[in-house]
């Protein structure tokens, strides 16, 4: 145990150490040691518009976003015992892009500030309600058609957007685009406090849920002869991770891989233990994201790629390497 939680200090270091990096270096580059000078007496200046203006609020989103996706890939994986599973399968994302593209091709976004995350997840909530509904037979929700309607699902949602890609107008084609591949950069400071506040309160939420977890590694059966009320716990997972995944989508767009590579390395360090797992998975995509974020602003500088770009190529990679090591925990 005492190893595991040198590990929890350590990612939490490096999640301190990635984010001070991402807050020194861009376009305009502050080296660390101008912070605290510019904390005390900067206010008013670009330097101190730069970091906690614009830097600042991305760093706070990429920890929330990055967080509650990886949190939401713990549960799911756990849930279903399939390491395939990641928050993108069920089509919650499908329903937030679906939703978001709408509200672009309506005009709606140039009307109301809040419209596109709120399109996002409304469309998000809709697709829960589906597939959970679809899922339920005489009140079990029954795990394999949970996953395969929800594979079914995000394929039709991506045949849709692709159907109202291809009516689109140039400009409305530009923003629906740029929103599917993802991006970090929110001006609305209280839609970024309340991100925060549902993927800190998610972490604590699924806590509660550690032992069910582990007890479904050992399977359905054997998780009911340990006291575990089954259908009711994969409901609230269900559930949870739905929230958490159309929340974070519906603010930041399309963010690949973080849900499906971070859970999987993490288990081949700290093993398969929910108590650790889960605030270990936290931690690493949070601190992944932000990498990811700072790579995006910083590669071809003052330009910014798209952050599900960068997750994507790196992503890939990590996961190719941890089923390399066949070390992974299910």
């Amino acid at each position: 145990m005492n190893r595991k939680l040198s590990w929890i200090l350590l990612l939490a270091g490096i999640l301190f150490g990635v984010s001070i990096i991402s807050l020194c270096v861009g376009s305009v580059s502050i080296p660390f040691r101008e912070i605290l000078s510019l904390i005390r007496e900067g206010r008013g200046t670009a330097e101190y518009s730069i970091l906690f203006d614009i830097r600042l609020p991305r760093i706070i989103l990429a920890f929330a976003v990055g967080g509650a996706l990886s949190l939401a890939g713990v549960l799911l994986q756990g849930m279903f015992r399939n390491p395939l599973v990641e928050p993108y399968t069920l089509g919650i994302s499908g329903g937030a892009a679906l939703g978001v593209c709408l509200n672009i091709v309506l005009g709606l976004n140039r009307k109301a500030v809040f419209s596109l995350p709120i399109s996002g997840f409304l469309g998000a909530a809709l697709i829960i309600l589906l597939v959970y509904s679809l899922s339920m037979r005489r009140g079990t929700l029954r795990i394999q058609d949970l996953l395969l309607i929800g594979v079914m699902i995000s394929f039709i949602s991506s045949s849709l957007i692709m159907l109202i890609m291809a009516v689109s107008r140039v400009e409305n084609l530009h923003g629906i685009i740029f929103w599917v591949m993802g991006s970090l950069e929110q001006p609305n400071k209280s839609l970024i406090k309340l991100v925060l506040a549902a993927s800190v309160s998610g972490l604590v939420i699924s806590y509660f849920f550690c032992l069910a977890l582990n007890a479904f590694s050992l399977g359905e059966e054997e998780a009911l002869h340990l006291g575990i009320n089954i259908e009711r716990t994969k409901k609230l997972l269900f559930i949870l991770a739905s929230m958490l995944t159309g929340l974070s989508v519906s603010v930041a767009g399309i963010i690949g891989f973080v849900g499906l590579v971070v859970p999987h390395f993490v288990r081949m360090f700290l093993g398969g233990d929910h108590r650790i797992l889960l605030v270990g998975s936290f931690l690493s995509g949070a601190a992944f994201l932000i990498f990811c974020d700072t790579l995006a602003r910083t590669i071809i500088s003052p330009l910014e790629l798209p952050v599900g770009v960068i997750t994507g190529i790196l992503g890939g990679t990590l996961f190719v390497y941890a089923l390399s090591r066949k070390r992974v925990v299910f």
